[in-house]
């Protein structure tokens, strides 16, 4: 577990170099494609002149920010499709056109998918489902990466944890060195766990039983630009959206829970680094995240936070969470072995990076206060 000052330490500044070939491979299908992650994916492949299709119902709060920008950015390169995933249709109109899809669409909220179940199935585990009988229907289907989750092992529970002040870690010594690797039975937990464990386990049988190519990654906590952060997702972005605008941040549990961070830069990275080398992985899972090495608790992000904000925000705390981890950190060591990747994001700069894009691009704090189009201003290329 690293501090604020070694985090500061270990924090190299940004000169992102092209390590992947983004050009190659075709038009592109990104479902979900106005979200968090989708923007910045299809950002850096529109940027090297890749078509890409955007599918989303633009149902998360804020994504029409983003679509936005991509639009004003990229113009005719990219195609908007405003559709969900359960309109067979229109999935089947827009998969016959791409080589590769990007899976991103989801209900993304273990707390949601408590509430309601069934639309959480409907999404996730069914909205796949969809998703791979179109690809399947195509001659010469395209490869897909599914943004799966570590939901899909479980709350972790027999995991023996030792706590400081400030954190939990594992009492062993090889999975506080290296995180939690894909040999970890699967364990679903909660609605959301069993949706994207079901999506999770279809891909990799897809690719089995009917050659459509695919990868798997089961993400840890992803962060970066164009993140609208809530309570129940995106909680780096979250957290910081609170110290902006000086509100309580209520965290569930004690804050010494643990998770490994990936900036959604070096997250792209690995997306594109997935389909360039899917003849090799196909039918693979892989654990996505920060490793040991980009980790971190809640109590230590107030630290951070307030260090580069100036203030702390104001705490206060409530009972655990269904399905809530007390450590997830990811061994990212498959993946990296399999391509070469590894993250090259500090905490310290990711973070600093992304409060500054949101005191920055936020209306709350910009004064940006645009009248964003709707979905009525797109062209809906199919239903």
């Amino acid at each position: 577990m690293k501090n604020t000052r070694d985090m500061q330490a270990g924090t190299q500044p940004f000169h992102r170099e092209t390590t992947v070939d983004s050009s190659a491979g075709g038009p592109v299908l990104i479902t979900g494609g106005s979200g968090f992650i989708g923007t910045n994916l299809a950002d850096r492949l529109l940027q090297c002149g890749r078509k890409v299709y955007l599918f989303d119902n633009l149902s998360r709060p804020g994504v029409e920010k983003n679509l936005q920008w991509l639009r004003t950015r990229h113009g005719n390169l990219l195609e908007v499709v405003i559709s969900d995933t359960q309109d067979v249709q229109a999935l089947s109109s827009v998969v016959k056109n791409v080589r590769q899809v990007f899976h991103c669409a989801a209900q993304v909220a273990v707390t949601t998918s408590v509430i309601n179940p069934v639309h959480d199935f409907h999404v996730n585990a069914r909205g796949t489902l969809n998703l791979l009988e179109a690809m399947r229907s195509v001659p010469d289907p395209p490869s897909i990466v599914y943004t799966s989750t570590n939901k899909v092992y479980g709350a972790l529970d027999d995991l023996r944890l030792v706590a400081n002040r400030s954190h939990y870690k594992p009492a062993s010594t090889r999975i506080r060195a290296d995180g939690i690797s894909e040999m970890r039975p699967l364990d679903f937990h909660s609605p959301y766990g069993c949706s994207k464990g079901a999506a999770d386990q279809y891909v990799l049988d897809y690719a089995r039983t009917f050659s459509v190519p695919g990868v798997v990654f089961r993400m840890s906590c992803i962060y970066g630009p164009h993140q609208f952060g809530t309570e129940d997702q995106g909680w780096i972005a979250y957290f910081l959206l609170c110290a902006l605008e000086n509100k309580p941040i209520t965290i569930y549990g004690d804050g010494k829970q643990v998770r490994d961070v990936l900036f959604v830069d070096d997250l792209v990275d690995a997306l594109i680094l997935a389909q360039k080398n899917m003849q090799s992985l196909s039918g693979e899972a892989f654990n996505m995240g920060g490793s040991p090495a980009n980790s971190l608790s809640l109590l230590e992000l107030l630290d951070l936070i307030e260090v580069i904000h100036g203030e702390r925000p104001s705490v206060r705390f409530d009972g655990w969470r269904v399905g809530d981890q007390r450590y997830y950190v990811s061994d990212i060591g498959k993946f990296r072995q399999a391509t070469g990747w590894t993250p090259r994001t500090g905490v310290r700069e990711g973070v600093e990076r992304l409060y500054n894009w949101l005191r920055t691009n936020h209306p709350s704090f910009s004064g940006n206060e645009k009248s964003y189009p709707g979905v009525e201003d797109y062209e809906i290329l199919a239903r």
